[in-house]
């Protein structure tokens, strides 16, 4: 089941040994980057994350996208995307930040983990910078959110710990036309650019994808600690709004004393109103021979985080209404009904209050629910400049 962690490493050294790029600072998208130190035998340290690569002339990290030019670390990538779509926010997936509203979602290529069973593997994994078919400058992404009516934008797909640069420009733009910034990210972030970071979001989903240094290790090729101090900072040290996600991948992370243990942990930690979402897993990239998540493990997640104190529990990936949906934890009256991502009855007044009981539902929340729907909405930015 487990391999020894070594894939990561084989085809880390495979990919240095063949770096002999010559990146120039002429090219629009390679800009300076922060955080990062020179080492006394003259290798360049890359600070962003924890897993802090250290390279030599000409060569780029693990991520792919932050490499080194001359005697500092550049971002290769800044103002390209894969693509540009507007998605519901219930697809990030968001539960209770602005529920029904539309959000324009773009990532960039690369990734610092190397979880084997990526489901965006032909954009995180890319090696290839043509595949950032889209280009925008920060201020044409906040021009588009605003002119399509978007609420928020979302840095996603890949994650956005190593467009760090980018990422913040684009959410300063949006700032000043109020649009909403969300990362969904796998918080994989050193202290000090994570405080940077968070001071510019407003929502995040972090992926906890495994409760475990075991998993972390062997298949993403990362480690837990970290991870979990991410999402303690921003509980305890921002004003982002938080929600958790995790991919319940069979006979890896999903038995009942890992789930207890992870959900007693959010709930001792952070409390009761952080939502968790238990998603299916469907055979992709290098796990191809594990099947998909059976629903009843999902609901038996949901089940062990309702008992162990956690208000808010989803099912994703699967058709599961009542999983999907949300439920007062005083009265348990549905507050918002979901199917997939279409919203149904709308329980809650102009100050998110049940509106039965009078409870308090912890969230950020309108007057009333967006009407974007399940639609997904590819756009090019080109048509809005």
């Amino acid at each position: 089941m487990y391999s020894d962690g070594s894939h990561v490493w084989d085809e880390w050294d495979r990919f240095m040994a063949t770096q002999k790029e010559d990146i120039t600072m002429i090219d629009p998208g390679v800009v300076p980057a922060s955080y990062w130190h020179v080492l006394d035998d003259g290798r360049v340290q890359c600070d962003i994350c924890p897993r802090e690569c250290k390279l030599h002339k000409g060569q780029r990290g693990l991520c792919f996208v932050r490499a080194r030019v001359d005697d500092q670390i550049v971002l290769t990538t800044y103002g390209r995307s894969s693509g540009y779509c507007i998605d519901p926010i219930e697809k990030k997936p968001l539960n209770h930040f602005l529920p029904g509203t539309p959000v324009l979602s773009f990532g960039t290529a690369g990734c610092n983990l190397a979880c084997k069973f990526c489901q965006n593997w032909d954009i995180s994994k890319s090696r290839q910078l043509d595949t950032l078919m889209d280009s925008a400058s920060p201020e044409d992404i906040a021009s588009a959110a605003k002119k399509l009516n978007c609420k928020s934008v979302a840095y996603t797909y890949n994650d956005p710990v190593i467009f760090h640069e980018y990422a913040i420009d684009v959410a300063k733009a949006c700032r000043e036309q109020n649009i909403n910034s969300v990362a969904v990210t796998a918080g994989y972030v050193s202290p000090e650019p994570r405080i940077e970071f968070y001071q510019h979001m407003d929502a995040a989903n972090v992926d906890l994808k495994a409760f475990t240094e075991k998993f972390y290790w062997k298949v993403t090729g990362s480690h837990l600690q970290p991870v979990l101090e991410t999402i303690e900072y921003i509980y305890h040290e921002t004003n982002v709004w938080l929600e958790l996600t995790t991919l319940l991948i069979p006979g890896y992370n999903d038995s009942e004393k890992e789930i207890n243990e992870m959900t007693q942990w959010v709930s001792e930690k952070l409390g009761p109103d952080i939502p968790m979402h238990f998603t299916a897993f469907h055979p992709d990239y290098k796990l191809m021979d594990v099947g998909a998540t059976p629903l009843v493990t999902l609901q038996k997640a949901r089940e062990i985080a309702i008992e162990n104190g956690i208000r808010y529990a989803y099912i994703g990936n699967a058709h599961d209404k009542a999983g999907d949906s949300t439920y007062c934890h005083s009265c348990g009256v549905c507050l918002i009904e979901r199917d997939w991502y279409e919203l149904g009855a709308w329980n809650l007044d102009e100050k998110g209050r049940c509106n039965k009981c009078g409870t308090l539902c912890a969230g950020v929340f309108e007057s009333a629910p967006g009407a974007w729907g399940s639609k997904r909405q590819a756009v090019k930015l080109a048509s809005f400049r």
